[in-house]
């Protein structure tokens, strides 16, 4: 695939996945397209070599190739991701009635940089968890699409210190406003409304709960006057999940190869769901039963946890250590990180600089500044959990955690490239001689 047609993809794969649930569901279907088998945890599976695909809370998705290879002998080459992203969480009961005015109330989702949300067209979209007619339990995702919210700015006449001293309370601040009405309007009553539009269903007795997220309605694209970059909500980390998955359709069909894409990345990763839980762990459980086994696979493999990195802003180049400072265009960035904040090692950043420089994609390393806290990513509690070599890899990006980001319009598809020889490499990735 060129990389004027995957961008394509993934500027479509971006505006079609609002919420971690969309992401996933647009990820399956992406999949099943070609030729991957859903399976289920409730169900036993009867594995055979061939392409499968499972969820877990409908928010995290494990896809793998079971190679003709025995994966004892030949490793398991895995990527992960996530699927989730800072953004703002409508709470429970969420309408707040001021002056004439239904606001919501919202929860800050992760590291969100709050600032850009102000002024923005937002729609909501998310799971909605209800009871039928015949007083079933039912989940259906809701994507409301069209804008519907916004948060207004107080003018600068009533905050003459707003460019200077501009602090935001997530309290009273932020609640997006959605219509006028009195206070007899809700937002169940809207969200039965959407059912029955989206998904054509009348059977809705009453809302019982709903995790919804307000995201921004300007759609992903190209941009720059010669097109270098992509400005879209949510590349981190859908660019990662998405980019995984298309490495994993050209996976060698000899060698077992899985992608896993968590929720819950941008809060901790402590759920079910989420990386310190048990949905890798279980699943690998099921395609290599015997722990002895397991072990012997797990030793000859190597995860790349793919999550985006921070590329050098011009206008604050002071932030950024001077010999570790990524260009966005110039490949996906080596991640490194004394404290394990990063899982990288010089074995495995070793493996992935020689196999870029094979496929020639070019790459980078980031390390961040001495005085400064560094983020992490899957790939340390992926490690810690599994015992598996683990490299962290991200491609270069402006304003991380923003409604809006930026990332080079080139390096999508270097990382692509790159996981691409990932999943044909018959050497030992465990191993990573160099």
């Amino acid at each position: 695939m060129n990389k004027d047609t995957f961008n394509s993809a993934l500027l479509n794969y971006l505006d079609r996945s609002p919420t971690p649930f969309h992401a996933v569901s647009s990820l399956i279907e992406i999949l099943q397209g070609q030729g991957f088998e859903r399976l289920h945890e409730r169900d036993d599976w009867h594995l055979k070599p061939g392409r499968y695909l499972v969820t877990r809370n409908d928010s995290s998705l494990i896809a793998f190739v079971l190679g003709t290879l025995d994966p004892v002998s030949s490793g398991l080459r895995m990527v992960g991701a996530h699927t989730d992203s800072p953004c703002l969480k409508v709470k429970p009961s969420p309408e707040n009635y001021l002056k004439g005015y239904l606001n919501i109330g919202v929860e800050v989702y992760g590291g969100v940089l709050l600032n850009p949300w102000f002024d923005r067209d937002l729609s909501l979209a998310g799971r909605v968890t209800f009871q039928t007619d015949n007083d079933k339990l039912a989940s259906l995702n809701i994507n409301f699409k069209r804008p519907i919210g916004t948060i207004p700015s107080l003018a600068i006449h009533l905050d003459r210190e707003a460019n200077s001293e501009r602090k935001i309370n997530p309290q009273t601040d932020i609640p997006p406003l959605l219509m006028q009405a009195g206070d007899e309007q809700t937002l169940n009553e809207l969200l039965i409304e959407q059912i029955k539009t989206e998904h054509q269903t009348t059977n809705i007795k009453r809302i019982l709960s709903h995790e919804l997220s307000f995201f921004d309605t300007q759609g992903a694209s190209l941009s720059g006057f010669n097109r270098e970059f992509i400005a879209s909500a949510r590349l981190d980390n859908l660019l990662s999940c998405f980019t995984g998955i298309q490495g994993l359709l050209t996976a060698d069909q000899n060698l077992t190869s899985l992608v896993v894409c968590n929720d819950h990345e941008e809060v901790g990763s402590g759920s079910a769901e989420g990386a310190q839980g048990t949905f890798l762990k279980d699943v690998l459980v099921r395609i290599i039963p015997d722990a002895v086994d397991r072990q012997r696979a797990i030793n000859r493999s190597l995860l790349i946890s793919t999550d985006n990195a921070h590329g050098v802003h011009p206008n604050y180049a002071s932030k950024h250590d001077a010999n570790h400072g990524p260009i966005l265009n110039r490949g996906p960035v080596i991640k490194v990180n004394a404290n394990q904040r990063y899982a990288t090692n010089s074995v495995t950043a070793a493996y992935f600089a020689t196999l870029c420089d094979r496929l020639k994609v070019p790459h980078q390393t980031f390390v961040t500044r001495t005085d400064m806290a560094c983020g992490s990513t899957i790939g340390p509690v992926t490690a810690k959990e599994l015992g598996i070599k683990t490299l962290d890899v991200g491609v270069p990006t402006f304003a991380m955690h923003s409604i809006r980001e930026l990332a080079g319009s080139a390096d999508a598809h270097h990382l692509y490239t790159a996981l691409k020889g990932f999943f044909s490499d018959a050497g030992d990735p465990g191993i990573a001689s160099v």
